[in-house]
């Protein structure tokens, strides 16, 4: 990216900033719903829920809550293009000198940015509930490169989804099935402990390899080939949607 795409980006992206500082109660609600459902898992089910972990239930299931939450803030992201592309904003950025790819970029970073409050707002609250690590600071980062990476991996998911949606409800629905994979997944309950179809699923699937690379890292136990295969997963779903979003994108203002 060119030194004159950087200054576009930063530029567009403070924009992006300020409408969500105008709101906070996007980040707001983005963080209920995950510490809502960690209070549930935890204070209502998880005395009747069997992990085979000696580790308490809210260490077990917060990896899964993170990514729950990311689910969650991206739908903004996709809301947010849906209003510019109908708002006349792209068109009047046309007929400005500005790189086209800041456009875009203005939006993942912007969506960064308020994922990291959010999540930072939910692992708050499960200190609060019990939450403890033994992590050092390597592994906190590693932490948090893979929590990016599924945020920015989202994120252009969720361009996609702003760019082609045909209605404001439309644009967000996409954000659905993203939320209930972590219930599918070693997220809850190990794999173990469901049916045959539904763990092969499960196990196959890359919320469950992200998911148990986190719980590996917090515990400070060995991640094994599981990183790789997290990785995999985050950096291939991250290139596809990059390309298909561009794409789409060009379509839209040509």
């Amino acid at each position: 990216m060119s030194s004159h795409a950087l200054g576009d980006t930063a530029v567009l992206t403070g924009r992006s900033l300020r409408h969500i500082l105008r709101s906070p109660d996007t980040i707001i609600t983005t963080a209920v719903t995950p510490i809502a459902l960690m209070l549930l898992f935890v204070h209502v089910f998880g005395g009747a829920i069997n992990t085979g972990s000696a580790e308490s239930y809210v260490n077990y299931m917060l990896p899964g809550i993170l990514l729950i939450t990311i689910a969650s803030g991206v739908a903004y992201t996709a809301y947010r293009l849906f209003l510019d592309l109908q708002g006349g904003i792209f068109e009047r950025f046309q007929s400005m000198p500005i790189a086209r790819s800041s456009v875009l970029w203005a939006h993942a970073l912007t969506s960064l940015a308020a994922n990291v409050v959010s999540v930072a707002i939910v692992i708050g609250v499960a200190l609060i509930m019990g939450f403890r690590t033994g992590a050092s600071l390597a592994l906190w980062l590693a932490v948090a490169g893979i929590l990016v990476l599924f945020t920015l991996a989202l994120t252009w998911i969720a361009v996609i989804a702003g760019l082609s949606a045909k209605t404001v409800d439309g644009a967000s629905a996409f954000s659905y099935p993203l939320i209930f994979l972590p219930f599918i997944s070693s997220a809850f309950v190990p794999t173990a402990s469901m049916p045959g179809p539904v763990a092969w699923f499960a196990e196959n699937q890359p919320v469950t390899a992200i998911v148990d690379t986190l719980r590996a890292m917090f515990a400070q136990q060995p991640v094994g080939s599981g990183i790789w295969i997290a990785l995999a997963w985050l950096v291939g779903i991250l290139a596809v949607a990059y390309v298909f979003a561009n794409s789409s994108y060009r379509r839209k203002i040509s």
